[in-house]
């Protein structure tokens, strides 16, 4: 990133107007030090992918170049992200995404993040939005059943293997987003792709193994039967989608 007005960014940051390139395969990330950002221009490479922080909820661009397969990735945040560009040219592949993150044992599945885009000028062969909820988490593991106790020699039968326990139900997928589009007027309603559909449930967690019966012994006497084995677990449920989002397009 390179700036193009020392003097102003020891005034007031975001009056510093910056150019921002990523180069091709490569990752770069904006800036969390200010919630609104404003940047002359913005070129993602081919296959590059610029990160645009949770805190930054204001994105004001001059000029906007998106390369082939390229993408500019928004991270969830329970804020809305108003992101506003002069001129876009889009590359075949290029798109934006604000999808939700995924749901894990310790944290629920996040939804996708709220966008309001505004293009004033937009030339592009698709414009290709992912604001997807993101998947639940998945249920949890019956334990297993513990194995049952071998006969000893002064008595004669085996202890039975406990069943394993039930596996727990997925979390709900996450909602989609919120997405606002302000494109212009002659742009094609037929190239704008815009997803935003609730997350998927989380996987069924699987019941638990059974554990096995004492195993048979052979005494001087007799020979001491082997319990039986335990009955696994049920496996539980997969959770529910998450509700999908809505789409608003405006013409400029």
């Amino acid at each position: 990133m390179r700036k193009l007005c020392l003097l102003a960014a020891f005034i007031s940051p975001l009056a510093c107007a910056q150019v921002v390139s990523v180069e091709t395969n490569s990752l770069m990330r904006l800036p969390n030090t200010a919630s609104t950002l404003q940047l002359e221009r913005l070129e993602v490479a081919d296959y590059g992918t610029l990160l645009v922080p949770s805190n930054v909820t204001e994105l004001n661009v001059g000029e906007l170049r998106l390369g082939h397969e390229a993408r500019i990735a928004i991270v969830p945040s329970e804020q809305a992200l108003d992101m506003k560009v002069v001129r876009a040219e889009l590359s075949e592949g290029s798109q934006i995404t604000a999808r939700g993150a995924p749901g894990t044992y310790l944290k629920a599945a996040r939804s996708g993040r709220n966008l309001n885009l505004q293009f004033k000028a937009l030339k592009a062969p698709l414009l290709l939005v992912d604001a997807r909820g993101g998947t639940g988490a998945p249920g949890f593991v019956g334990l297993d059943g513990a194995n049952g106790q071998e006969p000893g020699c002064t008595w004669g039968q085996a202890g039975r293997g406990f069943d394993g326990s039930n596996g727990s139900d997925g979390q709900p997928g996450a909602a989609g987003a919120l997405v606002r589009l302000e494109v212009p007027r002659d742009f094609p309603a037929e190239l704008i792709k815009v997803d935003v559909a609730g997350g998927a449930g989380g996987a069924a967690g699987p019941g638990g193994k059974p554990g096995a019966g004492g195993k048979s012994k052979g005494c001087v006497v007799y020979r001491a039967d082997g319990g039986k084995s335990g009955k696994p677990g049920v496996d539980g449920q997969p959770g529910p989608a998450g509700a999908a989002g809505s789409v608003t397009v405006q013409r400029l």
